[in-house]
């Protein structure tokens, strides 16, 4: 299986993502864990300019390019190879951020950058993305110090919210909004539900 967690900064991804692989790997499957951007040297290298740098201007096609250059890497150099070795791939965001946040939230086109992203990822899309989902003020108050992209304030974190929601209404299939309220272990709860729900459509093909 190929599974995304995705989500406005603060649902919780991180935690969710090691708590999933764990149970995966309970099952007796093998799991490779990796994140957007990075997990690979260039990706890394992309992630410290999109976060951390916050004194060369940029635009938000510019923006939207390194981010699936980043990914067109990942994909090449970790994803494919481990789904084609059997392995179980869990990523902490996929292409569907990079439609939300650059979409939705910078006003780009969604629909050309599902199109560009295609390209990136030589159409290698998830079984399932989970999208945890928390009010933006709820997300925001557990954050730390912002880097570049959370810096962008509650009316920014607002319009990726309604992204993500949007998008979910569209491809409900293949994109789950998953409750991020309560503890650590009712959230885990709501994704393993979707999750075995996913592994027994895939036994019944």
């Amino acid at each position: 299986m190929f599974l995304s967690l995705d989500g406005i900064d603060g649902v919780g991804k991180s935690t969710q993502l090691k708590l999933l692989a764990s149970q995966l790997e309970r099952q007796g499957q093998q799991v490779v864990t990796c994140r957007e951007p990075g997990s690979t040297q260039l990706g890394e290298a992309i992630r410290n300019i999109l976060l951390n740098d916050w004194d060369t201007p940029m635009g938000g096609v510019s923006e939207m390019l390194l981010y699936m250059a980043s990914r067109g890497q990942l994909v090449e150099e970790i994803i494919r190879p481990a789904l084609q070795s059997g392995k179980t791939v869990i990523a902490d965001r996929y292409l569907l951020a990079s439609v939300v946040y650059q979409g939705h939230g910078r006003s780009l086109e969604p629909q050309a950058i599902w199109d560009v992203g295609r390209v990136a990822t030589g159409t290698l899309l998830p079984d399932l993305t989970l999208v945890l989902d928390l009010p933006p003020e709820k997300a925001a108050a557990r954050l730390g110090e912002p880097d570049r992209i959370e810096a962008r304030g509650e009316a920014y974190r607002d319009k990726l919210r309604k992204g993500f929601l949007a998008e979910a209404e569209r491809q409900p299939e293949k994109i789950k909004i998953v409750d991020a309220s309560g503890t650590e272990a009712e959230v885990a709860e709501r994704i393993w539900c979707e999750v075995e729900a996913l592994q027994a459509s895939k036994t019944g093909e």
